[in-house]
């Protein structure tokens, strides 16, 4: 019998739970970075289709990496269509991160397109996710079903109006808060301006009543802090490039430092 791996296989339930998960993305299309953070600890990572160079061969190496490392592989996709679920469902990924999902009709379109019962997602067992053929139609189905993680990203002004019933969407697993594209789109100077603070704070009242968990993205452990009381329970922290970019400055600062030491000699 195929087993998942454990991060993976366990992802839907802990992050539907409320459990408190750790994740980045990921922009470099390749493996290393994933294996290197899955074997750091955290728990899942997000491929960056929509604003990295991603294809579907790159996504499946990077997708093999998280299964190896025992990361969650999900995936923002470039586009909300079926194909572009079905391919990276297919490849293996935990799940999907659905970029502006601005109403119930969008929730409930992504949602069919990774549910196999009730929805639409097009049937085959002989990728990845089916085993290479091994899981049976019954056993892939169930599975499947059970274990697929639908993520929509609220980061429009119309998704402000249609919250609640983008929360009610069968098939939607949860939200996260693109607070990027909520301040371009509200005109706002940053992220964390005060406009956009309301909107996060609209939404996320809006996901507790619902009852369905809510991830940030945040720049540290000290700025989740502000979302832990809106109700963010899982947190995605910069992205391998980011946390490389910022391993280098402070090597590169260190390094200074001792340099000014042994002039002062």
């Amino acid at each position: 019998m195929l087993v998942p791996p454990a991060k993976a296989g366990s992802f839907r339930a802990r992050f539907t739970s409320g459990e408190r998960l750790l994740g980045t993305f990921i922009k470099t299309p390749t493996g290393h970075a994933t294996e290197i953070l899955g074997h750091a600890g955290f728990d899942f990572m997000v491929i960056d289709e929509e604003h990295a160079p991603f294809d579907r061969q790159t996504i499946d190496q990077v997708l093999l990496a998280a299964r190896a490392s025992n990361i969650a592989g999900i995936v923002r996709v470039a586009e909300p269509t079926p194909s572009n679920i079905l391919s990276v469902l297919d490849c293996g990924a935990t799940g999907v991160l659905v970029p502006h999902v601005a109403s119930a009709e969008i929730a409930r379109r992504i949602a069919s397109a990774a549910r196999y019962s009730g929805g639409n997602r097009g049937f085959s067992n002989s990728p990845r996710a089916g085993g290479y053929g091994a899981r049976s139609m019954a056993a892939h189905i169930e599975l499947s079903d059970a274990e697929t993680t639908v993520i929509a990203m609220i980061e429009d002004v119309e998704a402000l109006d249609a919250i609640d019933d983008i929360l009610a969407t069968e098939g939607v697993d949860g939200i996260f808060i693109g607070r990027g594209d909520l301040a371009v789109a509200l005109g706002a100077e940053n992220a964390n301006a005060p406009e956009v603070m309301k909107a996060v704070e609209h939404i996320t009242a809006a996901a507790r009543a619902a009852g369905k968990p809510i991830c940030v993205m945040v720049g540290a452990a000290g700025e989740a802090g502000k979302y832990l009381p809106l109700g963010a329970t899982s947190f995605i922290v910069s992205s391998d490039q980011g946390l490389m970019r910022r391993a280098g400055l402070e090597a590169v600062k260190a390094f200074a430092e001792l340099k000014s030491l042994a002039a002062q000699d």
